[in-house]
């Protein structure tokens, strides 16, 4: 069952919601004019071939990337953030440095070649 990004956001658990929506909204004020869409059952924002995607996850929130390079920078500020091959999972007692992450989002976008 395919659902739309709107009931993704509105079956979030409540304790959740609110981070979710900071990701989402930051991302849609980088970029108003990304297409919105669900792949692989999450939320995935898209620019020509640039994409990030945002998923719920039992214990954390992940923010995806295509590629390992888009994290680089903020694996090394953020040791103790746990990340994946392109992916940074933001448990629910660890911050969201919004700034750094509009960095790693510009750079999944616009770089989105180089991966």
């Amino acid at each position: 069952m395919v659902k739309t990004v709107d009931r993704y956001i509105a079956d979030l658990p409540e304790e959740r919601k609110q981070r979710f929506m900071l990701l989402h909204q930051m991302i849609m004020s980088e970029y108003p004019d990304l297409i919105v869409d669900m792949h692989y059952k999450m939320p995935t924002y898209r620019l020509g071939e640039g994409w990030v995607a945002l998923a719920n996850q039992k214990n954390y929130i992940s923010l995806y990337t295509c590629s390992a390079t888009h994290i680089d920078a903020f694996k090394t500020k953020y040791p103790q953030i746990k990340t994946g091959k392109g992916c940074i999972n933001f448990k629910d007692k660890d911050p969201l440095p919004l700034d750094d992450l509009v960095s790693v989002v510009h750079h999944a976008i616009s770089e989105a070649k180089g991966h």
